[in-house]
């Protein structure tokens, strides 16, 4: 029996506590079902050298780390299974690919995934591969793939009314022992709610089969991965706390790694067309349920790569073009921009009454438009999201401030733009 077996089936084996009556103060006599004793014992703390404690090993970047669980939180077609697919193509080949390090060189990856077959799979990798020019060479033999939809079943638990969880403790030994025969440093399960068959709402149950997901990595000596899908209430945003189901798989994640596809504010401030936003997402690790504000963000765009597979008798189409996961960088407003050109914007706002608002005449970026030779027009989403950009800050460090005065047209009430500090 391997050594996660024999743990779990001495757990599973304790029988039951039964609450022995109040004895007042002092130490408690408690006896199981069966009326054997069972003594409890603290084991006192020993000091050590901190210098001599084990380093945390991780696996890939400060994302995944050896012996524990990770969660992959996302919507529905936000990205996991693509991200999942670049993020193992950087590990079994060594490769910074999407700006995380793979500490100690190439490792080996097994990827299980419960919704695609294996032609699909292969799809997704080899559009990655030709993407990034990576060879069957670069790859050793390192990458390891199965599919349920081809025969390969995971089911680590079953609940049932009549026997209630369930582990499926000749499945956890013999993917315990396959994992460190094949020395596996990583391995991703998509999705996790498919690799069981437990009331996914029920805390203890899930609770424990993320204990014992937890169990084969540390076992295994691996990080273990589960792509996992948000509920409905939390389509908007995602967090941690949008993982559908009970909260017990999060509470028992080390890290949780979120995606969020861009979204129409994000797209305006970034000046993407909203036809291409779907292409964008970000990513971050929310294990504290607090989102940083997107530009801290990890972002993504989806590239489109074809496989050049069509049939002979359909050249023309090319064959399947696949979506690649590659860094993207939210653009600097700031990028070009020199302390001269605030100079000129300050002097045209000095001469002119400008207005805050886009849609009032004049407005403020206007005068930036002018002097970096950037277009206001409606269709040119890139330009007046660099302008927004750059007028904001100026007016949020002083070199440009709102002040309300009175319209002399409109008879009322107005926000205008006008010089503020000068430059240093």
């Amino acid at each position: 029996m391997s050594p996660a077996a024999d743990m779990q089936a001495r757990f599973r084996d304790t029988p039951p506590f039964e609450a022995p009556p109040f004895m007042g103060r002092g130490r408690q006599s408690r006896t199981t079902a069966n009326d054997e004793p069972v003594r409890v014992v603290a084991t006192p703390y020993e000091w050590c050298d901190p210098r001599t404690i084990k380093p945390r090993e991780w696996v890939y970047g400060r994302s995944i780390q050896r012996g524990h669980l990770r969660a992959v939180v996302a919507q529905g077609a936000a990205g996991k299974t693509i991200l999942s697919v670049a993020e193992a193509l950087a590990m079994v080949t060594g490769r910074n690919l999407l700006g995380q390090d793979v500490p100690g060189g190439p490792k080996r990856v097994w990827l299980w995934n419960l919704e695609d077959d294996r032609e699909e799979l292969s799809r997704i990798i080899q559009a990655a591969c030709k993407h990034w020019g990576i060879t069957a060479a670069d790859i050793g033999g390192r990458l390891f793939v199965d599919s349920a939809l081809d025969g390969a079943i995971l089911k680590l638990a079953t609940s049932t009314a009549a026997e209630g969880l369930v582990i499926n403790r000749p499945l956890v030994g013999a993917l315990t022992d396959e994992l460190l025969a094949r020395g596996v440093d990583y391995f991703h399960v998509d999705p996790f709610v498919s690799s069981h068959a437990a009331n996914e709402s029920d805390n203890m149950e899930i609770d424990a089969i993320a204990k014992e997901w937890a169990l084969v990595g540390k076992n295994a000596k691996c990080g273990i991965g589960l792509a996992h899908h948000v509920s409905k209430a939390g389509a908007a945003e995602a967090t941690a706390l949008s993982a559908r189901g009970a909260v017990a798989l999060i509470n028992a994640c080390r890290s949780v790694l979120v995606l969020n596809r861009m979204t129409e504010d994000e797209a305006k401030k970034y000046g993407i067309e909203q036809e291409r936003r779907r292409r964008y997402f970000r990513t971050y690790d929310d294990k504290n349920n607090r989102a940083p504000p997107s530009d801290d963000s990890d972002w993504f765009r989806m590239v489109s790569v074809s496989l050049d597979n069509a049939a002979p008798d359909d050249a023309d189409t090319g064959g399947d073009n696949m979506g690649v996961v590659v860094p993207w960088s939210p653009p600097d407003a700031f990028e070009g921009v020199t302390v001269d050109h605030l100079r000129r914007v300050q002097a045209l706002i000095a001469d002119g009454e400008y207005k805050d608002h886009p849609t009032s005449k004049p407005w403020a970026g206007e005068a930036i438009a002018e002097v970096l030779g950037l277009s206001t027009e409606k269709g040119a989403v890139a330009d007046r999201a660099k302008i927004t950009g750059i007028l904001k800050t100026w007016i949020d460090n002083g070199a440009l401030k709102r002040v309300q005065k009175r319209d002399p047209q409109k008879r009322e009430d107005r926000w205008y733009v006008e010089v503020g500090e000068a430059p240093l």
